[in-house]
């Protein structure tokens, strides 16, 4: 029996592939079908895995559902697909419309790779847009969730460019196509400080995207493993192509769940009352704090603030705040409180603190 070259085996499993699904084979899984021909053909696999695992830059795109768990614990299972499948099925239309490579779904997450294994001159690019893409089709599963009675879901989305090791990584019994490195741990952590509905690029990928996305100032975090701060900004619109990202919240900042002492004392007419008073901040952020105290404190009322950050050794003093809001937990009061004036040495160790609690919760 004549042979058929691999070539062509290879051209009339695409074939098979797009006309019984009406979805073209992605590139990682002709990389793969490639890796198997290869093996049949009597190269082994350890020969196949070296010749696949290469140097390239690639875009890591990595979006993850937020609240998911709290929703999979709360509904039956048969609700919890219900709003899965359909949310993956239009993530991964939108991703294979911009020549995205699905690396892998994690649960929840998805991780999506430009640049591997076919790299194209506009990766960068395309990440982005698919990015933004992907945020507006949540706003619209959204309101069909509304209508039918589900809740909402929300996603955050991070974005890194570097150089990473992109090939087979496995073994003889399975086998995947995928990137390791640290530009892809950075995606992760760059994910992590998303917000729902936030779409954040490293700086890498700023400097391939700025005259293409309207993005938002500059933002620096501490990153795990880093020295330095890593430098981000949030994306806002892509005008050539008329994409804006819907934000579906307005905080300018993660708030993460805190028992911290404060005092506090009351400011009228800009005099600093003398008494001080006790309560617990409940949560905190870059910008703000929701607090529990007995004494009621009028809505935009003026208050300085006192508290210890332990995870970084440090007092937060002359932190001056106004209540913005406010409602009752039983017989105690919770008050949420924005920041108006922060010495920069506070500015610095609160935003440490929270982002130090951040990855905390991740371990």
């Amino acid at each position: 029996m004549k042979l058929v070259p691999k070539l062509q085996m290879l051209q009339r499993i695409r074939e098979i592939v797009a006309r019984d699904t009406g979805q073209p084979l992605s590139d990682a899984g002709a990389a793969e079908v490639e890796g198997v021909l290869r093996q049949q053909g009597g190269e082994s696999y350890p020969s196949v895995l070296g010749k696949e695992f290469l140097s390239r830059e690639v875009t890591i795109v990595l979006a993850d559902l937020r609240g998911f768990t709290a929703i999979s614990s709360a509904h039956p299972p048969g609700v919890v697909i219900q709003l899965l499948n359909p949310c993956l099925i239009k993530m991964s239309e939108i991703i294979f419309r911009h020549k995205g490579t699905i690396d892998k779904f994690m649960g929840d997450s998805i991780m999506v790779l430009f640049g591997a294994p076919v790299s194209r001159e506009d990766d960068v690019l395309r990440a982005l847009a698919c990015a933004v893409e992907m945020q507006m089709a949540m706003s619209t599963l959204n309101l069909a969730h509304k209508d039918q009675g589900l809740p909402e879901l929300y996603m955050g989305i991070g974005i890194n460019t570097g150089e990473v090791l992109a090939g087979m990584l496995g073994s003889e019994q399975y086998s995947e196509y995928t990137v390791i490195g640290d530009e892809v741990n950075l995606a992760s952590r760059i994910e992590a400080f998303s917000l729902r509905g936030q779409v954040l690029i490293s700086q890498s990928t700023y400097e391939r995207c700025k005259d293409f996305a309207q993005t938002s100032d500059v933002m620096d975090i501490h990153v795990k493993g880093k020295p330095l701060p890593v430098s981000l900004r949030e994306v806002i619109a892509i005008p050539s192509l008329g994409l804006k990202v819907p934000r579906q919240e307005i905080r300018r900042s993660h708030r993460v769940g805190v028992r911290l002492p404060f005092t506090h004392q009351r400011i009228l007419g800009g005099i600093i009352l003398p008494a001080a008073h006790s309560g617990i901040i409940r949560d905190i952020g870059y910008h703000g704090v929701l607090i529990e105290v007995d004494e009621d404190l009028p809505t935009y009322s003026e208050v300085k603030l006192g508290f210890d950050l332990p995870l970084v050794d440090f007092q937060a003093r002359d932190i001056y705040a106004k209540i913005v809001g406010r409602k009752e937990a039983g017989s105690r009061l919770l008050l949420g409180v924005e920041f108006t004036s922060v010495p920069p040495e506070a500015n610095l160790k609160i935003q440490l603190f929270v982002q130090l609690l951040i990855f905390t919760d991740l371990k």
